[in-house]
């Protein structure tokens, strides 16, 4: 963490579903250089990566998340069964239940309210009728996080006293300038990245959305880069180069935690974190099909 009359640091957890896996790699090797924050920011799934760091920032927290992220199937997110399918079509208008990740939550999150983490802590979501991003720093952890993980069609908006809270994607997948706006000069970013290496789009509704919103977030997160403060100083860890996995894929996670710390590893290594308000490697591209 920053000493005194040092810049603050934030790390930015940005979304890309199953993708997050890739956030607690990087969290590995961070910690394993010693590098730590002073603040947690995050949206979608990155709020469930932020929040955890947030209440453990310590390399046996992040142990324990990567037990977790190794352990995660599919179901224990997205519990879509032939029912669930029948309600979406007659009942109601989201796919999934929540109870699957608010199992996990209320499980595993070492706290209960967002005040309680060992360092701030602040939650990205969506107000899904003025598209305005709402930022949550107190009250139930639990609700906040869902909140921010809302997909829409997927998942129900969360309501929070007068608010319909939805996935931060739609606002701001990776809280930047939240992150600046609580006072961060400095800001590790942890990017999910998208599946660059594909040659056809995933299979199935959810993956597609998903798919569809990893983009959308490497998009916004050059636009949000390239209009910070010239203060502010920035360094975004290298996203996995190629990625052929769908972020609706959850079982390669053990895979991309290894990929990612060594790719970070050898990243900071490499003078990483002495080379400020660089982003070239986040620029939108895709690989050519061998045969």
């Amino acid at each position: 963490m920053s000493g005194k009359g040092q810049p603050k640091t934030a790390f930015v957890f940005a979304g890309g579903g199953s993708l997050g896996a890739i956030q607690v790699g990087m969290l590995h090797s961070l910690a394993k250089h010693g590098v730590a924050a002073d603040m947690a920011c995050g949206s979608s799934v990155g709020a469930v990566n932020a929040a955890y760091y947030a209440g453990d920032p310590t390399i046996e927290g992040i142990r324990k998340l990567e037990a977790i992220w190794r352990g995660l199937r599919r179901q224990d997110v997205f519990p879509i069964s032939l029912g669930a399918l029948f309600g979406f079509l007659w009942r109601r208008d989201f796919l999934v239940t929540s109870d699957g990740l608010r199992r996990l939550i209320d499980t595993h999150l070492p706290y209960r309210n967002l005040e309680e983490a060992k360092i701030p802590l602040f939650v990205v979501a969506t107000d899904i009728i003025s598209a305005e991003t709402v930022v949550l720093s107190k009250g139930p952890a639990c609700d906040a996080i869902l909140a921010s993980a809302a997909i829409p069609a997927a998942f129900a908006p969360v309501q929070m006293e007068t608010l319909f809270l939805a996935d931060g994607a739609i606002s701001s997948n990776t809280p930047v300038r939240v992150a600046v706006a609580n006072g961060a000069e400095r800001l590790i970013i942890l990017p999910t990245g998208y599946a660059c290496a594909r040659q056809t789009p995933p299979a199935g509704a959810v993956a597609n959305a998903l798919h569809a919103l990893t983009l959308l977030i490497a998009r916004q997160l050059i636009t949000e880069l390239t209009h910070l403060e010239p203060h502010i100083d920035y360094y975004v860890l290298p996203p996995l180069c190629p990625l052929d996995c769908s972020p609706y894929d959850f079982s390669r996670t053990g895979e991309l935690i290894e990929r990612a710390i060594a790719g970070t590893d050898e990243w900071i290594d490499g003078g990483g974190l002495t080379l400020p308000r660089t982003h070239a490697q986040l620029g939108l591209h895709k690989h050519k099909h061998k045969h």
